[in-house]
């Protein structure tokens, strides 16, 4: 990794701006913010997808979509599998970072 990722002190700046459940039952929850300069969408859900391979990084999370701000550039998409792999290394740290621990902070009791 470069200065620039080991540097980053990912989380101090999450905003979630929205987090809205699915309608009819779904037990997903989609879920809007943004961090580090970036906005993302994530649908998650409470417990683990009935196929891993739907899941981005065991996380609970099925879609995930990373846009940098400062120029409107996709830098990563998961959607049931990789559509864009992460462009730099700030976007797979963040991708990373949501995957870890994004579910868990949405489902707390």
């Amino acid at each position: 990794m470069t200065n620039e990722t080991t540097d980053l002190d990912l989380g101090d700046d999450l905003v979630i701006t929205k987090a809205l459940r699915q309608p009819a039952g779904g037990s997903g929850t989609w879920v809007r913010g943004r961090l580090h300069g970036h906005r993302f969408d994530a649908l998650v859900f409470p417990g683990h997808a009935e196929n891993a391979d739907w899941e981005f990084a065991d996380s609970q999370i099925s879609k995930l979509w990373i846009q940098r701000i400062a120029d409107k550039q996709t830098v990563f998409n998961w959607d049931r599998g990789m559509d864009i792999p992460a462009a730099d290394e700030v976007a797979g740290a963040i991708a990373d970072f949501l995957a870890g621990g994004l579910a868990d902070y949405i489902f707390a009791d």
